[in-house]
């Protein structure tokens, strides 16, 4: 059986930790920036854990 691809979208979007775990940036950092507070952006500006219902799916999706 040929080896699976890695799915382009997808690792663009998530980075894997070293133990495992996998990152995401947040929503909300693309536009009405002028609104949010700088507190908020701060926030939003930091990557994110992906959900652990999701980490399965997104690990196939990476060839991991």
């Amino acid at each position: 059986m040929p080896k699976q691809k890695t799915h382009s979208g997808a690792k663009k979007r998530f980075k894997l930790t070293g133990t495992g775990k996998v990152k995401k940036q947040q929503a909300g950092m693309r536009h009405n920036l002028e609104v949010k507070g700088s507190d908020r952006k701060r926030r939003l500006n930091q990557d994110e854990l992906v959900a652990p219902a999701d980490v399965k799916a997104i690990k196939k999706l990476l060839g991991k």
